[in-house]
């Protein structure tokens, strides 16, 4: 296995990433710290103090990093608006069934397109396949992106157990390949995911996915769902003309490998509740609730 590295001096959208990545931490530290109390329904000052601040700088934060208050934000996690968002984007999923999935008309506002692997490729594990990595700062905190001459392979998050698990973790999903760490070419490509502004003539993402035939039909579904928009398991299974197929659906959601770009986490249960995210139910929220600031015209 071929590793080499190169250094990455990073852009301005980077360097606002990195502040945002920052900031992110404690975004999720409150939210894990609302998960753990949510009984007791704490006042903004204690959560402030959970992550130690006063309330004034929490609210500070929080409005730099989201565009909203804290109170704002919160809404947007409850139950009542996850039911509410349930119930609007079944409208989508009406239009996906009516144009077919491979309607060319994406509503993902990403647009993002993919070519899955061959079953012969499948097989030799990325042999003869250049993987290119990098760690960046992301408004979710730092994730790996991974890249093909294919496509892009991979978008993680990394969570507690650091950089050095979630890049072994990947090399052993495609242990032919040859890894090399190429920050300078894997940069632009993560700032231009967490950038919102669309800029005319911009080449579509194009994803190169790892998994079964009903894997990459889940994750083809996903891509028609639009910022903001909500569906259960059962809503994914049903518009794939599989009504019963809810766990494999579920499944397949755990398993996709590109996070934020395929939107896993529109993904919910059927009572509106918001958990089961791959990395983490704490950041499962903290992306709802940004892109449903972001719908608002908050940020």
């Amino acid at each position: 296995m071929a590793v080499w590295v190169v250094a990455y001096t990073g852009s301005m959208i980077n360097e606002t990433f990195s502040q945002e990545a920052v900031d992110y931490q404690r975004i999720e530290a409150a939210i894990r710290y609302l998960e753990e109390n949510f009984q007791r329904q704490p006042t903004l000052d204690e959560i402030a103090a959970s992550v130690h601040l006063s309330k004034h700088h929490f609210e500070r934060l929080f409005k730099q990093w989201a565009g909203v208050t804290p109170m704002q934000f919160m809404q947007y996690l409850t139950l009542e608006y996850a039911k509410e968002r349930l119930v609007e984007s079944r409208s989508v999923l009406e239009t996906t069934l009516d144009a077919g999935l491979s309607s060319p008309g994406r509503l993902h506002d990403l647009f993002v397109n993919f070519t899955a692997v061959t079953p012969g490729d499948y097989k030799q594990g990325g042999a003869g396949l250049v993987i290119q990595y990098g760690f960046h700062p992301t408004p979710f905190g730092t994730a790996v992106l991974a890249t093909t001459p294919r496509g892009i392979c991979a978008l993680r998050f990394v969570g507690d157990d650091g950089e050095t698990a979630v890049l072994a973790q990947l090399q052993r999903e495609w242990p032919n390949a040859a890894w090399q760490a190429a920050p300078e070419v894997t940069g632009p490509l993560v700032d231009r995911i967490f950038t919102a502004e669309r800029r005319e003539g911009e080449r579509p993402f194009h994803l190169y996915l790892k998994g079964t035939n009903f894997q990459v039909q889940v994750w083809q579904a996903l891509l028609t769902l639009p910022p903001g928009a909500l569906v259960s398991y059962q809503d994914v299974a049903r518009l794939l003309g599989n009504p019963t197929a809810t766990r494999a659906v579920a499944s397949a959601v755990a398993r996709n490998p590109v996070g934020y770009l395929i939107p896993c986490h529109r993904v919910i249960s059927g009572d509106g509740k918001l958990h089961n995210y791959r990395w983490g139910s704490a950041r499962k929220k903290a992306i709802v609730g940004w892109e449903a600031a972001a719908l608002a015209g908050h940020p």
